[in-house]
């Protein structure tokens, strides 16, 4: 996943009893690096735990170990909009009580402590819902003829700049680029960082042996490198270029390369292999790139900067909701078995664009690879908002 920008700003409003949203935006990159359409601001429509289908057939404890992962972060900062430091200390207190003495009462915790309340965006409320795993490439510390291919750290001229610091109807916009005499200037795309704007800056983190490899990567956001002499080598995401995100596919799909309804990462990949001289070209059209940094410990780390579950972490687009909420995703596997289920919302990416649009963490292997392929199912989610910021009737 190509995780990581700033928190989006949201305030609740209170009206008849319930809570209405209004989030701000995010912007990346120099100028603009982000979408050029308007914003899929979501609408956000109170309901019961009984509307949810599959609710009580959920294995919520597994959601609630998940949930658990996030309490750090939200004990320090909460959730602007969603609850103050405090608030999240209360329901990660009752969380750690539970899973320690009563774990059979995660569905329990879940319902005392939040309300649940439906989104929808310009759409309706069914989105896009895409899966991503924790990709496995070959790599080495030092360049070799087979391992030409280099990741990243981030730079340190990459300057990224929140804009509401300068005016209010700017906050929560960034742009990033560097200084140059004076000016923030957009910094290299994809194919300038290709064709050597960063040689001799010893930026290098690892060499890999696949373009392509490196550049799902970059779409994915962490992974693992398995190093020559069998030691796994962990990398997560450290920052992007600014540019906007494109996603190949979609341009493979308008150059009639390959059909919409047989379009998957399988079927881009094998594309790619089949025309490696095109495909390069293709790849940058994506000016997009993403800078890495290495993870020591347990992993993979979302854009919160918490491990990720299997099946529990949703990215989501973190412009228009906070990560570290609750989401009741109701979607389907890529062989049409429905996918209802209670996620946290724990990463975010370039490419997670919309009201209602979740990517679902798969894990690593090459199960989860196939299955985050194939997954391109129409879906619904639900936000679990906290009970707390409930008015008393």
């Amino acid at each position: 996943m190509t995780p990581v920008l700033s928190t989006p700003r949201s305030s609740f409003l209170l009206r008849g009893g319930w809570i209405l949203a209004a989030l701000s935006l995010t912007l990346l990159g120099c100028a603009e690096t982000g979408d050029k359409a308007t914003i899929d601001k979501p609408v956000f429509s109170p309901v019961a735990f009984t509307d949810l289908h599959g609710w009580n057939a959920d294995e919520h404890a597994k959601a609630l170990k998940a949930l658990l992962k996030s309490c750090p972060p939200l004990e320090r900062r909460g959730v602007p909009g969603y609850g103050t430091a405090a608030t999240w200390q209360v329901i990660c207190r009752g969380a750690r009580e539970v899973s320690k003495n009563r774990p059979g009462g995660a569905q329990q915790f879940f319902e005392k402590h939040f309300i649940p309340a439906a989104i929808s965006g310009r759409n309706g409320p069914t989105g896009l819902i895409t899966g991503y795993y924790e990709p496995e490439l070959r790599g080495a510390r030092q360049r070799t003829a087979r391992f030409n291919v280099p990741l990243h750290v981030r730079p340190p001229d990459l300057v990224t700049a929140s804009l509401g610091h300068f005016r209010d109807d700017l906050k929560g916009k960034k742009i990033a680029g560097r200084v140059v005499q004076g000016r923030l200037v957009p910094y290299p795309d994809r194919g300038k960082i290709e064709r050597g704007a960063l040689k001799n800056r010893k930026l290098e983190l690892v060499w890999v042996d696949s373009a392509a490899d490196a550049f799902f990567l970059h779409i994915q956001g962490s992974g693992r490198i398995k190093l020559r002499d069998g030691v796994i080598m962990r990398v997560g995401y450290a920052g992007t270029n600014g540019h906007a995100y494109t996603a190949i596919g979609r341009e493979l799909i308008a150059r009639g390369e390959i059909p919409r309804e047989k379009m998957s990462m399988q079927a881009i990949r094998g594309w790619l292999e089949v025309n490696p001289a095109d495909g390069a070209e293709l790849m940058r059209t994506n000016r997009s790139y993403v800078f890495f940094r290495e993870l020591t410990g347990d992993g993979p780390l979302g854009a919160q900067g918490v491990k990720l579950t299997p099946k529990r972490s949703l990215a989501i687009d973190r412009r228009l909701l906070p990560l570290g909420l609750p989401v009741w995703l109701d979607t389907t596997e890529p062989d049409g078995t429905p996918f209802r289920r209670l996620m946290i919302a724990q990463d975010t990416g370039g490419a997670i664009r919309g009201a209602v649009r979740g990517d679902v963490f798969w894990g690593p292997g090459t199960k989860a690879a196939d299955h985050a392929g194939k997954m391109q199912s129409p879906g619904r989610y639900w936000i679990l908002v906290p009970r707390a910021l409930r008015p008393a009737s």
